[in-house]
């Protein structure tokens, strides 16, 4: 910072020797102008007190002393601090940049403080006491010529270049390293913060992501469970239908044996087998090289020639004679156009035409017609003339074969 000048001022003779020159004064002196040529101090008078200056005052020396404002060394901290503060003020501008600086300092009547003369054991010493110098305290100190000086109320100082350059090179270097400090803090807080940021967004997005996936399986866990529950309810009522079923399909069997076991009762007392004793011999499609069409075509009941053939249900009797190689023969047509044959018989009790009812006897076993041995040849024919087997028809009749 650039140092203050003080403002010139007249100089201060404190000894009143003769030498100080000016109009006001009789004798040739005035307070504030001095010819510094002449100037002699007094013999042993190098530090003169206040003691000293009253006797020679009493003694009818002329001695005046300058009227000096006792607030200029205030006025001096308060521009420093002006200085600084207008300084501080200017941002990064250098001081080549800034202009004059001007501070204006209020006169002492302004500040509110009490004039030299009136503090005790200071007013006796400064001259201009009287009615007659009152006048120049209040225009304030004579400029050289004569002319009054007006008040100290604004100081401008101008340093000089050398000075200003290094001083504005100095301060523009440390408001520079300064701002360049504070610039870095700046970047390194906002950089800090933006990391911190950062990091608070990743963790709450991570912790997001977590809470997610935690959910998701939280969720799937539950999906899972539900799925095996449900998995768990369907099979138990798929097993318990099941159950269900398997027991209605029983009870229905069960039912449906009844039934057909009702019916073939009922069957049972309405057909007869055509022998009550016999012995099977040969079965329905067994084939040999007895039977001309390589195959036998009925059922064989072996039994003594003469054992007695009985109707196996009511009907009529469609034919009844001899047949080539069957011998004798009855055919019993029943009521839904089934036919009964009965073949090599030796003996026929029943004629065409005839009505007979179930277990009536109409003939006797033989041997008549191609066979080796007594026995009954029997076949099913239905309406349409299809063989079918004798034993199975037997059957479903309720008959036991």
């Amino acid at each position: 910072m650039a140092s203050n000048t003080p403002v010139p001022e007249a100089p201060f003779d404190p000894f009143g020797s003769r030498g100080a020159v000016g109009a006001d004064d009789p004798d040739g002196y005035a307070p504030g102008t001095y010819d510094t040529a002449s100037f002699t101090p007094a013999p042993g008078e190098w530090n003169p007190t206040e003691g000293s200056l009253r006797a020679e005052s009493r003694s009818g020396g002329r001695h005046r002393v300058v009227k000096q404002r006792s607030n200029f060394a205030r006025s001096s901290t308060v521009l420093g601090v002006g200085v600084i503060a207008a300084v501080g003020a200017g941002g990064l501008a250098t001081a080549q940049e800034k202009a004059p600086v001007a501070i204006s300092l209020p006169d002492l009547p302004d500040l509110g403080l009490p004039d030299a003369h009136d503090l005790p054991g200071v007013g006796d010493l400064l001259p201009g006491g009287d009615e007659e110098s009152a006048p120049a305290r209040d225009s304030g100190p004579v400029a050289a010529g004569g002319a009054a000086a007006k008040p100290l109320t604004s100081i401008t100082y101008n340093a000089p270049a050398d000075t200003a350059a290094g001083a504005a090179a100095t301060v523009t270097e440390e408001r520079t390293a300064s701002a360049a400090d504070a610039g870095e803090a700046l970047r390194a807080r906002i950089l800090q913060q933006a990391e911190q940021q950062q990091q608070a967004a990743v963790a709450a997005e991570k912790l997001a992501v977590e809470k997610a996936a935690a959910e998701k399986a939280a969720a799937d866990a539950r999906a899972k469970a539900d799925a095996a529950a449900k998995a768990e309810a369907e099979a138990k009522a798929k097993a318990e239908a099941e159950r269900l079923a398997a027991e209605k399909a029983e009870a229905e069997r069960i039912a449906a044996e009844k039934a057909e076991a009702e019916r073939l009762a009922k069957l049972a007392a309405s057909y007869s087998m055509p022998l009550s004793s016999y012995t099977l011999t040969s079965t329905y499609m067994q084939s040999g090289s007895m039977w001309s069409s390589g195959y036998h075509t009925g059922l064989d009941f072996a039994a003594p020639t003469g054992t007695p053939l009985k109707a196996v249900h009511g009907g009529t009797i469609k034919s009844a004679g001899w047949s080539g190689s069957y011998g004798y023969r009855i055919v019993l047509e029943l009521e839904d156009g089934t036919e009964v044959w009965y073949c090599h018989l030796s003996s026929m009790t029943v004629g065409a035409g005839q009505t007979v009812t179930t277990g009536e006897t109409i003939g006797r076993v033989g041997a008549t017609g191609n066979v080796t041995g007594p026995h009954l040849h029997m076949e099913v024919h239905t309406p349409d003339g299809s063989g079918i087997d004798p034993a199975e028809w037997l059957r479903s009749k309720g008959l036991t074969v």
